[in-house]
C-alpha cells in the first residue's frame, strides 16, 4: 500500500554539509526534573531522556497504550543509577539527530562513562549501552507509580475520556508487575467490559450496536520487559518523584566496564469472550518471542540506516554560515533547526498503530510543569489519550506531505478507515442513511467523545449531533484526512484503493444527510440553482449555526474533485460529478468596500476564534499567491475584523500558513519567527501548551507547514519557488512535490544559486517568485 517516494541518495547537500549538520542539541550541564528532558525515539518508541543527580532516567510511552478509561498510559520510568555517580562538572548530553540517538558523556577521560540510549525503528525495543573507562556496577531499576488501584483525583479526569465528568469512584487501575532472577515484567491488561466503549455506547443510545463496534480497547494488553546481560533482581523499594510516589523494582549487575540494558515492550488484543489468564498467557509468550527476535549489532545497523535515509528524505537549512554576533541571522537559523528538531520529534511515532497525538505526542512530562494546579502523576495530559480532535490531528500530518515522510501518514489514514464501519453505523442508526460520520473530537472507537457529547441533553435534542455548542454539527474535519490520502498517492505514489470507500463514505454522508435536513425541514433536497443548503452546519467551532460555511464548502468541492482525478470506473464517475455540481458556491462578502472571502452565507453566533474564511487558500488551495481569486483571500486576511480579532501565532493558529500562501513575506517572516522561536522548556521545540498541552504537536506542525509554503507552492503543474521567502535570508531546501518530484534548491544573497529537480523534466515547471 502507501506510500514513500524513493529518489536518489545524495546524504551530502550541494554545500558539502549533511542535512542535520550543526543541529545537535548538547546540553553541558544535568537537568534538574523531567521538564529538562530531550526526546528520543523511534518506530512507535518516546522517550524523555534526561540526567538528574548523577543517575540517567527516560520516561517510556508508546503508541496504543489505552486503558479501559481511554487514557494513553506512559509505560513506567527507567532509572539507571552508578556506582560512581555521573560527573555534573564534566558533563554532555547530545541528542545525535544523524544516528536518531542520545549520548551522555560524563567524568574525565580515565574514568569517563559513556552511554548511548536508542530505540530499534522496527521492533520495539529500547537500548541502553554504557561503556565506562573503569569496571563499575550499575542499578537499572523499573519505576511504576500504578502499582495498585486508586481513586482518581479532582480534575484528573481530563486525562480519560470522562474529562471533567467522571463518575464518582473512579479508580486508576493498577497495572501487573513480576520480579523474576534476571528481569522485571510489567503489563497493563483491560478487561472485556467494561470499557470506555461500553460507557459511551450506552450513554449515546447505541446499545443494540454495541457488539456490532470495533472496540480497540477491549481484551487490551501492553508493556514489557527490563532485562540486561548480567543483571540480577536486587530488590523493591519505595519513592516519590515530584509529586507522585511510586515503587522501583531493581536489578544490579556486577562490576564491568561494559554494560548493557534492554526495554522490550509488547501490546496484544485478546479475542473476544477470551479468559483474562489465557490472554495473559498470549502476552507473555508474545514478549518472549519479541525478546528473542533481538540482534544488536544487526537491529542497530538497520535502524541508523532508517534514520541517514530519512534525513536525506527533505530539509530546510536557513543562514547555515551565520554570524554568532548577528542576532537576525540567529533567529533565522534557529527556525531552520527548530524545523529539524520537530521532525525528529515526529519520527519518534513513524510507525505507530495509532496517530501521535497533537496534545503531547509520546513525549509527554510531569504535568505541574505545564500547569502547576495539574500535580499528577506523568500518565496525566489535558484534553485525553484516547480522544482526537481533528482539527488539531491535521495539523500534525499535513507537513509530511512536502518532507516526503508520507510512510509516516499510514497511521492517520488506518485511523478513519479502521473506525468506517462505527461511522456509517450512526448514520443508520441516528437518520437511516447512508455515508460515515465523523465529528470533530473523537474517541479512537469512532464515537463521540462522551463529555463532549454531554451527559444530560434535552429529551428531544437530535441524538446524533453532540450537544454542545462548540462542537454541533462540525464533521467536515474527516474531509481533510481524505484529501491527504488522495495527495499522498499524488506526491509519493502508491496503491489507495483500500481507502475509496472510506473517501467515498464521508462524501456520501453530506449528500446523503443535507438532503435528509432539507426534507425534514419541508423543503427541496436542493435549492434554485440546484445546489446543497447545507445547514446547519459548523464553519470550524467558530461561525455557528451556519449556511454553506466557507470550510465545507471548499472541502466538498476539492475532495471531489482531486477524487475525480482518482482512476473510478464510469459509475463511480458519474456519480461524483453529478454530485460535484451540487456543491454551493464559496461565500463572499463585502466589508468597508472590500470584497472578500466569507466564514459562511450565514450563522447564529460566534463561538471560537478560527478564520475558516481563509479555509479555501489552506488546506484547501483553492486560492494560492497566483490565484485570479487572490484578492478575496488577501482582503479577508486585512480587514475581516474577526480574522484581525482572532490573530495569533500561538498553538493551532494558521496565521503563518495563509501569510505564506497568499504571498506576503513580511507577515510570513514575522510570524514564522514567532513560531518557530524556542519554547519555554529546556529542549527547544517543546512549545506549548498553547490551546492544548506540552510539547505542542499541532504548534509545530503549524510551524512547519508555514515554512514549507514561503518555499514551495504548486500551483496546477507549476512548481512555484521563494513565494513568500525573505529575500535577506539564505536557504538550502529539499521538498517534495505532486508527481513524485523532488525539488532542490538554493538561495544565497537574493539569487537562486542552485536548482535540482526530480525528475528533472520537472525542471521546465519551475516558476522563481524570489522577486515578485
Amino acid at each position: 500500500m502507501l506510500i514513500m517516494t524513493v529518489v536518489p541518495s545524495m546524504w551530502t547537500m550541494p554545500d558539502g554539509n549533511n542535512p542535520v549538520q550543526g543541529y545537535d542539541v548538547c546540553w553541558t550541564s544535568q537537568s534538574g526534573n523531567s521538564s529538562e528532558s530531550m526526546p528520543c525515539g523511534g518506530g512507535d518508541i518516546g522517550l524523555n531522556v534526561w540526567v538528574e543527580q548523577g543517575d540517567l532516567l527516560f520516561y517510556v510511552s508508546r503508541s496504543g497504550t489505552f486503558d479501559e478509561d481511554n487514557t494513553l498510559l506512559k509505560l513506567g520510568r527507567v532509572r539507571i543509577s552508578f556506582e560512581q555517580p555521573l560527573d555534573s562538572n564534566i558533563f554532555c548530553q547530545t541528542l545525535q539527530l544523524e544516528k536518531g540517538r542520545v549520548l551522555i558523556r560524563a567524568g574525565e577521560e580515565d574514568a569517563e562513562t559513556s552511554i548511548e540510549v536508542w530505540v530499534d525503528v522496527f521492533q520495539p525495543v529500547v537500548h541502553v549501552d554504557i561503556r565506562s573507562a573503569v569496571k563499575q556496577r550499575v542499578r537499572a531499576s523499573y519505576e511504576s507509580w500504578r502499582t495498585e488501584d486508586r481513586p482518581l483525583r479532582k480534575n484528573e479526569g481530563f486525562m480519560t475520556s470522562y474529562k471533567w465528568a467522571p463518575p464518582r469512584g473512579l479508580m486508576v487501575k493498577g497495572d501487573q508487575i513480576g520480579m523474576h532472577r534476571r528481569q522485571i515484567t510489567f503489563l497493563h491488561q483491560n478487561p472485556e467490559s467494561p470499557t470506555m466503549l461500553d460507557v459511551t455506547a450506552e450513554e449515546q443510545g447505541l446499545e443494540a450496536l454495541k457488539d456490532s463496534l470495533y472496540n480497540p480497547i477491549a481484551n487490551l494488553v501492553f508493556g514489557g520487559r527490563l532485562s540486561g546481560k548480567g543483571l540480577r533482581f536486587e530488590d523493591v523499594v519505595e519513592g516519590k518523584y515530584l509529586d507522585t510516589e511510586y515503587k522501583a523494582f531493581r536489578l544490579k549487575s556486577r562490576r564491568s566496564r561494559h554494560h548493557r540494558v534492554q526495554l522490550t515492550l509488547c501490546t496484544l488484543q485478546g479475542e473476544k469472550g477470551t479468559a483474562p489468564a489465557k490472554i495473559r498467557k498470549q502476552w507473555l509468550k508474545a514478549l518472549a518471542r519479541q525478546a528473542r527476535r533481538v540482534r544488536y549489532k544487526r537491529d542497530e545497523a538497520r535502524t541508523l540506516a532508517w534514520w541517514q535515509q530519512f534525513w536525506d528524505r527533505s530539509y530546510i537549512r536557513i543562514n547555515s554560515d551565520f554570524e554568532r554576533t548577528d542576532d537576525a541571522s540567529y533567529e533565522a537559523w534557529k527556525v531552520g533547526r527548530n524545523y529539524q528538531l520537530f521532525r525528529y520529534q515526529l519520527a519518534c511515532n513513524a510507525y505507530g498503530q495509532w496517530p501521535t497525538k497533537f496534545n503531547g505526542g509520546l513525549l509527554t512530562f510531569d504535568p505541574v510543569f505545564v500547569n502547576a494546579q495539574r500535580p499528577f502523576s506523568p500518565d496525566f495530559r489535558n484534553w485525553g489519550g484516547g480522544t482526537f480532535t481533528a482539527q488539531n490531528q491535521r495539523l500534525v500530518y499535513f507537513p509530511m506531505l512536502k518532507s516526503g515522510d508520507t510512510d509516516m501518514m499510514k497511521s492517520q489514514f488506518e485511523f478513519y478507515r479502521r473506525l468506517q464501519r462505527n461511522a456509517e453505523l450512526r448514520s443508520r442508526h441516528y437518520w437511516q442513511h447512508d455515508g460515515a460520520c465523523f465529528t470533530e473530537q473523537m474517541e479512537n472507537f469512532g464515537l463521540p467523545n462522551p463529555s463532549e457529547y454531554t451527559w444530560k441533553r434535552p429529551a428531544d435534542s437530535d441524538a446524533g449531533v453532540e450537544y454542545n455548542k462548540w462542537l454541533e454539527y462540525l464533521w467536515d474535519t474527516s474531509l481533510e484526512f481524505c484529501y491527504m490520502i488522495l495527495e499522498a498517492r499524488r506526491y509519493g505514489g502508491g496503491d489507495i484503493d483500500e481507502y475509496i470507500p472510506l473517501i467515498e463514505s464521508c462524501l456520501t454522508f453530506f449528500d446523503e444527510h443535507y438532503r435528509y435536513e432539507a426534507r425534514q425541514r419541508g423543503e427541496p433536497e436542493l435549492d434554485e440553482q440546484g445546489r446543497l443548503k447545507i445547514y446547519p452546519g459548523s464553519a470550524c467551532e467558530t461561525y455557528k449555526l451556519a449556511l454553506n460555511p466557507a470550510s465545507t464548502v471548499a472541502a466538498l468541492r476539492v475532495l471531489t474533485e482531486s477524487l475525480l482525478a482518482y482512476p473510478l470506473n464510469e459509475a463511480q464517475r458519474q456519480r461524483w460529478t453529478a454530485f460535484l455540481a451540487t456543491v454551493p458556491e464559496l461565500p463572499v462578502r463585502e466589508i468597508d468596500g472590500h470584497r472578500m472571502l466569507a466564514p459562511a452565507a450565514a450563522w447564529d453566533r460566534v463561538n471560537n476564534t478560527e478564520a475558516p474564511q481563509l479555509y479555501p487558500v489552506f488546506p484547501w488551495r483553492l486560492i494560492g499567491v497566483d490565484s485570479p481569486e487572490r484578492e478575496l483571500a488577501v482582503n479577508a486576511y486585512w480587514y475581516d475584523p474577526d480574522v484581525r480579532k482572532f490573530y495569533s501565532h500561538v498553538g493551532w493558529k494558521q496565521y503563518n500558513i495563509f501569510a505564506a500562501c497568499l504571498g506576503l513575506r513580511d507577515e510570513a517572516k514575522s510570524l514564522t519567527l514567532q513560531k518557530f522561536a524556542d519554547g519555554p522548556h529546556r529542549f527547544p521545540t517543546f512549545w506549548g501548551p498553547g490551546f492544548d498541552w506540552t510539547p505542542d504537536h499541532n504548534w509545530g506542525g503549524s510551524a512547519m507547514i508555514g515554512l514549507q509554503e514561503m518555499l514551495l507552492q504548486c500551483s496546477g503543474d507549476s512548481l512555484i519557488v521563494f513565494p513568500a521567502w525573505p529575500r535577506d535570508w539564505d536557504v538550502s531546501f529539499k521538498l517534495h512535490a505532486p508527481g513524485q518530484t523532488v525539488v532542490e534548491a538554493t538561495l544565497k544573497n537574493g539569487e537562486m544559486t542552485a536548482l535540482k529537480v526530480t525528475p528533472a523534466e520537472r525542471e521546465k515547471d519551475i516558476i522563481n517568485w524570489i522577486n515578485r
